[in-house]
């Protein structure tokens, strides 16, 4: 019997890339998508998912083999459900930026790692949130080549996390959602992301200096004081720094941009009726969107299906 467990999708509230290079990085959970392990496979979308996690499976043999497996997992049980039918039946999109990948490295640690396992659910330590990323970075790393492990991290321990540092992370409160008409928001592309090239792109233009100059200078001062802001539930402040991320944003991260989504993105900054900021890698999925006034972003946006996550 597999044990009732939900494993949650994730938003990336601030710190795409950036967290890469050292900003802060705000993540929290988004109970609206969830997967579970099942066994029933009689779907095709069943079988799919049970090919995945055969192919995930084989990648964490090949680390074992190589004595490269972050934590001890119980491979043969794997190996065993899997000759079974487990899958993961999950409502999480894939290449949206909300964490698919991340909930299936989460569900597979929490029932499969046998020695030493880090307990979701008893008082944690930043030490062990940190050796739980570092863990989820090498197994998340099959699926987008580079990973941070901070989606697994959220999935696994349904907490808002914030990210100092590299090497300071810990779980965060944050302000509950007011009857304002200030607004968080996802915008559907309708189009999935594919997140390994544009961490590539990220990584070959961190080797140009003027680009880490901007980072520093610009993307993490706009991105780090948006964080503060929004912790401290300070509305015009949150709204005029993500005003100014994302203009650094559309300055410099055309690429993660869908080439549909520019103009649109470039209406919201001159209007003033809402600010777009990538959420996650960005390349297609969902895109974050903040607005004083919900309403009026809502008619600007009309053609757009907008989905509200936070309201202040």
């Amino acid at each position: 019997m597999i044990k009732e467990s939900l494993y949650y999708g994730k938003i990336l509230l601030f710190g795409e890339y950036g967290i890469i290079q050292d900003s802060m990085g705000l993540s929290i959970p988004y109970t609206d998508y969830n997967g579970k392990f099942l066994f029933e496979n009689n779907t095709e979308e069943s079988k799919n998912s049970n090919l995945l996690l055969i192919d995930f499976y084989n990648h964490l043999l090949i680390l074992q083999n190589k004595n490269e497996l972050p934590c001890n997992l119980d491979l043969k049980q794997l190996k065993s459900d899997l000759d079974n039918g487990l899958h993961f039946d999950s409502s999480i999109p894939q290449g949206f930026g909300i964490g698919s990948s991340g909930a299936i490295v989460a569900a597979i640690y929490d029932r499969y790692c046998v020695e030493k396992k880090i307990d979701a659910e008893s008082q944690i330590s930043n030490e062990n949130i940190l050796e739980l990323k570092n863990t989820f970075s090498k197994l998340e790393s099959f699926y987008h080549g580079t990973s941070s492990g901070l989606d697994p991290l959220i999935c696994y321990l349904k907490l808002p996390v914030l990210i100092k540092s590299k090497n300071e992370i810990g779980t965060v409160g944050i302000p509950a959602s007011a009857d304002g008409n200030g607004a968080i928001f996802l915008l559907n592309t309708g189009q999935a992301g594919n997140t390994q090239p544009l961490v590539q792109h990220f990584l070959e233009k961190c080797k140009q200096e003027g680009f880490r100059k901007m980072l520093k200078n610009k993307f993490k001062k706009y991105n780090d004081a948006s964080i503060e802001a929004f912790l401290k539930n300070e509305g015009k402040s949150l709204l005029s720094n993500v005003k100014s991320l994302s203009k650094v944003l559309y300055d410099h991260f055309q690429p993660m941009i869908p080439k549909l989504y520019r103009k649109l993105w470039k209406d919201g900054i001159e209007s003033n009726a809402y600010y777009l900021k990538l959420c996650g890698s960005g390349g297609g999925g969902y895109i974050l969107g903040f607005t004083e006034n919900f309403e009026v972003a809502q008619e600007k946006l009309s053609d757009y299906q907008l989905d509200v996550i936070h309201r202040f």
